[in-house]
């Protein structure tokens, strides 16, 4: 059955059933039918509607505003640690940065070239370095927030697939991060550079900035932007909010060698909360130019 679900994936036409389910979720009539349909989606998964800001479906326009729901005050307090978790959802890998390979799955690896869309300098910047791999899955909130405090050097649209990002598939297909649609964001920060990489994923309606606003879909062609020459530079707090997915999908950190250490509790398959502990910075490494 695994097999056969990676197979359906090569077979469907993702680009085009991803933007039908994102019009879809974006409808806000018939309400009955919207309010069903998120009130089945939330029986369907398990979703804990008590940690948000609005617990009932009549509260929320359609479904992207449910998917991308605000959790309640205090709902994730932020740890004392130098690196807080960005996302609710669970570690699929993290550890070293062999060189330039990333571990994707048992038998599985890709490079960090490949995943910032063939970006040489950068991806040297992290040779030997250390990355995390957060997959969201349906259920979780699907904002993604600051580990550590940062300041937006660039952004690196690189188009792609829309192959699931889920276990199954992450043991099954290939390259599958630096295959799918992504956005990759590089911020300036008090362990070095940093990269968070937005991946998107089959019937993902979006990725969305909060300061850009919605990134994915656009025009299906690889698009950066250079945020050093803007008047007023986007700093963010560690815990402040930086996306969203418009559905579950995954979220990848990449740092330089030696900059940071992750908590020994977190192995691949560990549950995340956004806020918690997710490492320390092991030296106070210099901000280097993006």
């Amino acid at each position: 059955m695994k097999a056969l679900f990676v197979l359906l994936q090569y077979l469907v036409p993702q680009h085009a059933l991803s933007r039908v389910v994102g019009w879809f979720a974006e409808l806000r009539n018939p309400r009955w039918l919207k309010n069903g349909l998120i009130a089945a989606f939330i029986r369907a998964f398990g979703v804990n509607m008590s940690e948000a800001e609005e617990r009932y479906p009549e509260a929320y326009a359609n479904f992207n505003a449910f998917f991308t729901r605000r959790l309640r005050s205090g709902a994730r307090p932020l740890a004392e640690a130098g690196l807080v978790c960005p996302a609710d959802g669970t570690v699929s890998q993290l550890g070293r940065i062999e060189e330039h390979s990333l571990l994707q799955a048992k038998g599985r690896h890709f490079s960090t070239w490949a995943l910032l869309g063939g970006d040489d300098e950068r991806a040297a910047q992290f040779r030997n370095g250390h990355f995390a791999t957060i997959y969201l899955s349906p259920r979780d909130y699907h904002r993604v927030h600051m580990p550590i405090d940062g300041e937006l050097v660039a952004t690196r649209y690189v188009p792609g697939k829309l192959f699931s990002v889920n276990s199954t598939t992450a043991a099954g297909v290939d390259r599958l991060f630096a295959r799918n649609e992504r956005l990759v964001c590089y911020f300036d920060t008090p362990a070095g550079p940093m990269a968070m990489v937005l991946v998107g994923a089959m019937i993902v309606a979006g990725i969305d900035t909060v300061w850009e606003g919605q990134v994915a879909p656009p025009p299906r062609s690889l698009r950066e932007r250079d945020y050093r020459t803007l008047p007023a530079p986007v700093r963010l707090a560690r815990g402040e909010e930086m996306g969203r997915f418009k559905l579950g999908s995954t979220v990848i950190l990449l740092f330089p060698e030696g900059a940071v250490s992750w908590d020994e509790s977190l192995a691949a398959g560990s549950a995340t909360r956004l806020g918690q502990v997710l490492g320390s910075l092991a030296q106070a490494a210099p901000v280097q130019p993006g």
